[in-house]
């Protein structure tokens, strides 16, 4: 089953948009695991177990793991992932941007070493930065767009006057994965949550790409707004252009007692529920 696909039905079985994002942090882990990383595996093993019948994707992301040296204790979490919600694609947050044999060995990376449905891509050096990727049958690439942070505007919010209309990079960037780049069907965007009006023109651009939108909840993101930027459904109620929103601190630092991963699952159920709401 393709990544598109994998997220279609989870999010049908488990009514969800949310996306937990597994970033973790030694240093905010419960007392009687705090500071020590060689505990990375077991706390998003426990986040995973409290939450994986209300997400429709996880989205673990590579530095947390490899600034630990806890690469392996990753290829752990991938495997419980597979073994116990094999339902829910994940989502390798990786941003790599590289080209040519770089970017296939990090493809390997991503899809056979870590057995990733998805991984995330910076396209700065254009399409030679996306296709290895896409000879992955089935595999999805999701390119960043429109960034939630202050700097994005450096680039994204450009206009580029040799492009007929002068779009904004991050249109321009939008329009050519709806269309040229996306030869597997499996690409991608990531609009920040906390720019409702630019996930708004993102979608106008790319009507049919999955959207991962982080931002919502520690970050300051409107889940109302994401959604009704982003979700697009056709006359008869269904999908046809979806979003993934991640939360990730809000969720897995909920508390930081024993009660760590009861108080995960609570936040993602209300973050779960508020989206559901603003998707009615």
């Amino acid at each position: 089953m393709n990544f598109t696909d994998q997220l279609q039905r989870a999010q049908t079985r488990h009514e969800s948009f949310l996306c937990v994002g597994l970033d973790p942090e030694p240093a905010k882990f419960p007392s009687h695991w705090a500071g020590d990383a060689t505990k990375i595996f077991d706390f998003c093993a426990r986040i995973v177990d409290a939450t994986k019948d209300l997400v429709c994707a996880f989205k673990p992301q590579i530095a947390y793991f490899a600034a630990h040296r806890a690469e392996a204790q990753l290829e752990q979490l991938m495997a419980y992932l597979r073994r116990t919600a094999p339902e829910v694609p994940v989502i390798l947050d990786a941003k790599r941007g590289d080209i040519g044999a770089t970017a296939e060995q990090y493809a390997k990376e991503a899809f056979e070493r870590y057995q990733a449905d998805a991984v995330t891509l910076s396209p700065f050096m254009g399409f030679d930065s996306v296709e290895p990727y896409l000879r992955w049958p089935g595999k999805g690439a999701i390119l960043l767009c429109r960034t939630s942070n202050p700097g994005g505007d450096d680039w994204q919010m450009q206009r580029l006057a040799d492009v007929p209309g002068q779009p904004r990079l991050f249109e321009h960037l939008a329009a050519l994965a709806q269309t040229k780049w996306n030869t597997n069907g499996q690409l991608a965007l990531v609009v920040g949550a906390t720019y409702p009006a630019e996930i708004a023109k993102v979608r106008e651009l790319a009507p049919t790409l999955p959207l991962l939108i982080p931002g919502v909840g520690a970050q300051g993101g409107d889940a109302e707004a994401t959604v009704r930027a982003g979700l697009r459904r056709a006359a008869d109620g269904s999908v046809t252009g979806t979003i993934v929103v991640n939360s990730s601190r809000a969720v897995l630092y909920a508390s930081q007692g024993d009660d760590f991963a009861e108080a995960a699952r609570r936040v993602a159920l209300a973050t779960r529920d508020q989206l559901n709401a603003a998707a009615r």
